[in-house]
């Protein structure tokens, strides 16, 4: 009788010990060799990069972080999936990082600029626009395109009579050489 309460109480262990010694972890979810080599966070973040999922992406660097650490290049990939997301914010504090840690990493300034563009901040756009430009040595076709934009956008926003308008001002010509200027109060 006592051997037939014990048993069923002592089987559950028995088997744990046995599964235990063949090499399988318990943490370890079925089928994955834990001892098994993984493949490089960036790389997978670039390739899901190319594939528009942005989201996976994004993980796949944070997994590259724990890898390479917080680097140049790992910083410069988080800030661009950042970008493609949409979190315009987040990506421009993170590529702003990576520049602090390389100020001649072209991919960063060149996502900064991007980031610019669509924050409506041209001016400085161009100038990361430029800075890329430079240091690529005018090799990259994106980047060319980039900085004809940013300077077409600078030099409308400076001539632009939208800015006057939006004081509430206007000049406007009555006669030969006589202007008026006209306001919306």
């Amino acid at each position: 009788m006592r051997l037939r309460v014990i048993l069923p109480v002592l089987l559950p262990f028995a088997l744990a010990a046995c599964v235990q010694s063949q090499g399988v972890t318990r943490n370890a979810p079925f089928g994955i060799d834990a001892r098994g080599k993984s493949v490089d966070g960036l790389l997978v973040g670039h390739r899901l990069m190319e594939a528009g999922e942005y989201e996976l992406a994004l993980k796949a660097y944070y997994r590259a972080v724990g890898e390479h650490g917080m680097n140049v290049d790992t910083l410069s990939a988080i800030g661009s999936a950042n970008l493609a997301l949409g979190r315009l914010g987040q990506a421009e504090q993170i590529l702003r990082r990576a520049l602090e840690q390389d100020p001649t990493f072209v991919p960063a300034m060149n996502n900064l600029g991007v980031v610019l563009m669509e924050r409506g901040e041209y001016g400085e756009a161009r100038v990361y626009f430029q800075r890329a430009f430079a240091q690529d040595s005018g090799q990259t076709d994106s980047i060319r395109e980039n900085l004809k934009l940013a300077i077409a956008r600078s030099e409308a926003s400076v001539y632009d009579g939208a800015e006057e308008q939006k004081g509430g001002f206007r000049l406007v010509r009555q006669e030969k050489g006589r202007y008026v200027l006209l306001t919306q109060l």
